[in-house]
């Protein structure tokens, strides 16, 4: 089943203002997310259920993408954004809370249709 692809809130603008490169990458993911398949690069993210998170490098630069797989007819993209913290891989919290908001407003979203 081919899932239909939703951009949540700026997540497909932010994703435009990443390295051409790494948009590749990330529509590549996601195209793969929707035929049912995970991306090798694709990992789920800590402390989410469904939630997977697809990392881009570019120069030095590290870029990821965050998507919802949970809801039967859609993968919801929740946020794109380039990592800038200096503090090892993990993802920092600002950028937690932020993937933890629009999760709950994606599956409000969804109750409601």
């Amino acid at each position: 089943m081919f899932k239909k692809l939703v951009w949540h809130r700026s997540s497909l603008e932010d994703l435009k203002g990443f390295p051409r490169k790494v948009q590749r990458q990330v529509g590549f993911a996601l195209h793969e997310a929707q035929c049912g398949d995970k991306h090798p690069d694709a990992k789920p993210l800590k402390g989410f259920g469904g939630v997977m998170e697809v990392a881009g490098r570019f120069d030095t630069n590290t870029y990821r993408a965050v998507y919802y797989t949970k809801i039967a007819d859609r993968i919801v993209v929740l946020h794109c954004f380039q990592k800038k913290s200096k503090h090892g891989i993990a993802t920092p919290k600002q950028e937690i809370d932020l993937i933890r908001q629009r999760l709950k407003e994606a599956e409000k979203e969804v109750s409601h249709d």
